[in-house]
């Protein structure tokens, strides 16, 4: 973590014309006396430094010296200094990898490109926690992801969904997916490749033992297709409707648009204007409760459950407002 620092302020103090012991401190989130440290260490292995006391001091790098960043585009370093998850990367222990990407960027970057990124990162930025959600015990979170870096194997304390006992698992760790706000860990556990959700992790032990990583697993494809068969196994229940055309444009933005985009392929308007169509529900309460929102731009005609609970709700709604 040192290494990262000292290049941090590196790159901080070519960025700057001049920097007291206190804002360089600030700027990376350490103490003065770590930073009076750090800079005695950047003198030591060659760095020419210059220290100016007094009230107005500061300490700067001798005119003219400078290191360089190649192999970026400008495109790729105004990105690079605009992304904004700092939050999720400091939970996995890169806070200060991110602040070396953003010094190296700024001390090299002309300066109407130093301007374009401070306008990106002002305009933009991602927050993935969903909202009135408290956030989730993570301690475990910077172990895990010193494992899947490493590919070091793990024993883990798991907490599983319901009211189940820990159990205790060896794991290959392969990688960690931050979803919704929520972190998973995808591991490999006797041959088969698993979920485990990071808040229900109690105890992480990290073994003397290289991880068994297949050659050709690729995170995003796996977790792709891992959540799309999650999805589909909860959709079991097949409901057959008819929908106005107002349903039909509005049913992306009741449903989720790839089970509404699933649900509409192939379906064309009948004689009447509407369209008959099957869309897959996990349940019949989740099926009332979400085709309620389309109103009177649909009609269920099965399974029986789903129309008299539709049904049910309209007498309910009408003997509330005096019907």
């Amino acid at each position: 973590m040192r290494a990262e620092r000292l290049v941090a302020l590196l790159f901080t103090l070519q960025s700057r014309r001049s920097a007291t012991v206190a804002e360089l401190a600030k700027a990376l989130g350490v103490s003065q006396r770590t930073m009076h440290r750090d800079l005695a260490a950047l003198q030591a292995s060659g760095v020419p430094l210059w220290t100016e006391p007094g009230r107005y001091g500061g300490v700067r790098l001798v005119e003219g010296w400078r290191t360089r960043l190649d192999g970026l585009t400008a495109r790729e370093a105004v990105a690079l200094f605009a992304m904004g998850a700092p939050r999720a990367l400091a939970e996995l222990g890169l806070g200060t990898a991110v602040a070396v990407a953003h010094a190296k960027v700024t001390a090299t970057l002309p300066a109407p490109l130093r301007e374009q990124a401070r306008q990106v990162a002002q305009r933009f930025h991602l927050d993935a926690p969903r909202w009135f959600r408290p956030d989730e015990d993570t301690a475990h979170l910077a172990d895990l992801a010193q494992a899947v870096w490493e590919e070091t194997r793990l024993r883990v304390r798991y907490r599983p969904s319901g009211a189940g006992e820990e159990v205790e698992r060896t794991l290959d760790p392969l990688g960690l997916v931050l979803k919704a706000g929520v972190w998973y860990l995808v591991a490999r556990a006797q041959r088969s490749i698993r979920t485990y959700r990071v808040a229900r992790i109690t105890a992480v032990e990290h073994l003397a033992e290289p991880a068994d990583r297949p050659e050709d697993f690729d995170l995003a494809g796996w977790w792709a297709d891992s959540s799309a068969r999650f999805e589909r196994s909860l959709r079991r229940l097949p409901v057959r409707v008819r929908l106005s055309a107002a349903g039909v444009r509005a049913l992306p933005v009741v449903l989720d648009a790839d089970l509404a985009t699933s649900a509409l392929d192939g379906a064309r308007p009948g004689p009447e204007g509407w369209t008959e169509t099957v869309i897959e529900f996990e349940a019949p309460d989740v099926a009332v409760g979400q085709l309620l929102a389309l109103g009177t731009e649909v009609e269920v005609l099965e399974p029986a459950s789903v129309r008299a609970g539709l049904a049910e709700v309209g007498r309910r709604i009408a003997q509330r407002h005096g019907g």
